[in-house]
């Protein structure tokens, strides 16, 4: 594939079953800014769904849009009431001045920032806001790291790194992103932390729908995830430690 991003379609039914929904206090804490139902929001990268009906909660009005066909077919057969678009934000042109909130759960560092930014600024009414936020996996238990290391090792001793959804952390480049771009105020960040038990099997599932692992062979892939599926079965359910991070800016006046 040309663009690992267009990996997520290939697992969309896969994607759509085993990635998990995002916090209800983030929806809570933009609701602060964003106000009440009928609000306009434009959501970036919306996937098969997993941040939109958190959007839908609020009772604010989605316009989504994604590169995913099949993600969004998905979304569309759970979530009627938002009005969905195929393709990618660059080429995307929203209504100017329109929306009170742009969001954008774990896509937006796909997107070239020169591209990025001043669309969503250009979207947003007079005092709309921009919210970036994403899952990042916590590092497993030693003992659980000691199991996998040399499988990794010996199969992909590429993807024994930090994942890519570390980018959202607070020590990533979200927030130095947001103030280059010159169009938002000051950035408010906030951490949930929350963890998921889940089964070895389970836990491969997951995997199975990473970009980094996707854009390996098959094989290769397969085998590793095998091996790690055999090596952590034993310990019973897993309990897999998240932080999702929000990274929330005022459009300049």
């Amino acid at each position: 594939m040309s663009d690992p991003r267009d990996t997520f379609d290939e697992v969309a039914a896969e994607y759509d079953a085993v990635r998990p929904l995002y916090p209800i206090e983030l929806f809570d804490d933009l609701a602060v800014v964003v106000g009440g139902p009928g609000q306009p929001v434009l959501e970036v990268g919306c996937g098969s769904g997993q941040a939109t009906a958190g959007l839908l909660g609020c009772g604010w009005t989605v316009v989504a849009v994604d590169p995913g066909a099949e993600l969004i077919a998905l979304a569309k057969a759970r979530l009627t009431s938002v009005e969905f678009h195929v393709g990618r934000f660059e080429t995307f042109a929203p209504q100017p001045a329109s929306f009170r909130l742009v969001a954008s759960a774990q896509a937006w560092h796909w997107i070239d920032p020169s591209i990025s930014f001043p669309k969503a600024a250009a979207a947003l009414q007079p005092g709309g806001w921009l919210a970036i936020f994403g899952h990042v996996p916590l590092s497993p238990p030693p003992e659980t790291l000691q199991l996998l290391e040399p499988i990794y090792a010996a199969i992909a001793p590429e993807l024994w790194r930090p994942p890519p959804q570390a980018w959202y952390l607070p020590e990533g480049p979200v927030r130095s992103l947001i103030d280059a771009s010159g169009l938002f105020g000051p950035v408010t960040c906030k951490a949930y932390a929350w963890s998921e038990p889940v089964s070895a099997a389970g836990f491969v599932r997951q995997l199975r729908t990473r970009s980094d692992y996707n854009v390996i062979p098959r094989g290769r892939r397969d085998r590793l995830l095998a091996e790690v599926e055999t090596v952590l079965a034993p310990l019973g359910a897993l309990s897999l430690r998240n932080e999702t991070h929000l990274y929330l800016a005022q459009l300049k006046s």
